[in-house]
């Protein structure tokens, strides 16, 4: 008797009410929970939570046998494996898009998971300003100085002010800060000011899981998947004709192209990076770069990065988190980027 044969939209379905099973009410309630931001299951098969402007809180228990099925759900639905040799899988999470990585024997002595969810609603740069997270004096006098000096122009400003007169003038724009600061959600601000003020814009992203969501009609967003690498992903977007390239994470050798790229032809970037402060970004620029070149490239780092946004976990602010820093990047001098705080 031959084997029933059943559709892609069935074999999603099945998958798809297999695994809310398996999940359970907990974490899908947690998922569709407004201000939820990360969900971990730890090898005690306690369950984690944190949610917008608190710490992580634990939540509950998930079985092992729970939490290994539904692993081998997720990796059965992106069509691939999870075992003994293959013991860590990096994907998204097939019910909403959210980052999720998951791990089993003999990395960890129980299942375990990560779930980073997607934002579901994009903050805006005066959102950023009415929670507190972005501050900074008012000097509207100086706008119209910006493309005459750009660090003149700026003194005084308010941050969102700043940030909002970078995209407008097409500056290239480092976004720096720990894991779980923030930086993704600040980009998707940075990316709303430009469907805002540079609406004819057409903006390329890249990324290895979609986090970034930009209202630009004229958008295309490319994933580094599978033996597709951050670089490849980044040489193929300058043939397709982008205004901007946004790199949600620059993690490796692409840095160097990506700079090469923003300071020949295609101004207006954004990144982000991990690091501990706005000049400390610069340096792991450096080493990222370092991966791509022998030579040093300090110079057209400077040359290139115009504002670096340093953002921070804040347990004292209702969101979370603040922008401590503002730098703006106007050289390389003496061995030192020549750096003025705002």
């Amino acid at each position: 008797m031959a084997a029933p044969v059943f559709s892609h939209d069935s074999q999603c379905y099945r998958l798809e009410a297999k695994l809310k099973r398996e999940l359970g009410d907990l974490v899908l309630g947690l998922l569709a929970d407004d201000f939820t931001e990360d969900v971990v299951l730890n090898p005690d098969s306690s369950l984690w939570v944190k949610r917008q402007g608190t710490g992580f809180e634990c939540c509950g228990t998930m079985a092992p046998a729970a939490a290994a099925s539904a692993l081998g759900t997720i990796a059965a639905w992106r069509g691939t494996v999870l075992n003994h040799d293959h013991p860590i899988l990096e994907t998204e999470l097939p019910l909403d898009g959210s980052r999720f990585e998951g791990i089993v024997a003999p990395v960890v002595r129980q299942p375990v998971f990560a779930i980073r969810l997607r934002p579901k609603k994009v903050f805006g740069l005066d959102d950023y300003e009415a929670e507190g997270i972005l501050t900074g004096k008012d000097d509207t006098a100086n706008r119209t100085h910006l493309q005459q000096d750009f660090a003149r122009a700026v003194s005084g400003m308010r941050h969102v002010e700043i940030i909002r007169l970078a995209v407008r003038d097409r500056k290239n724009i480092l976004v720096v800060g720990a894991t779980g600061s923030g930086k993704t959600t600040l980009l998707n601000a940075i990316l709303d000011a430009i469907a805002e003020l540079t609406p004819a814009d057409r903006v390329i992203s890249i990324e290895d899981t979609t986090e970034l969501q930009c209202r630009v009609r004229n958008y295309l967003d490319l994933r580094s998947v599978g033996e597709i690498s951050m670089l490849q992903c980044l040489r193929a977007s300058m043939r397709l004709k982008p205004t901007r390239i946004v790199v949600g994470e620059v993690r490796g050798a692409e840095a160097h192209t990506l700079l090469k790229a923003w300071n020949t032809g295609h101004p207006g970037g954004l990144g982000t990076v991990h690091a501990n402060g706005a000049l400390l970004g610069l340096t792991r620029l450096e080493s990222l770069v370092a991966e791509g070149t022998a030579a040093p490239q300090q110079r057209l780092i400077a040359e290139t990065v115009d504002l670096v946004i340093f953002i921070d976990p804040d347990p004292m602010l209702k969101a979370g988190r603040k922008v401590r820093e503002l730098l703006l990047v106007t050289g390389w001098k003496d061995g030192q980027y020549q750096v003025e705080q705002v």
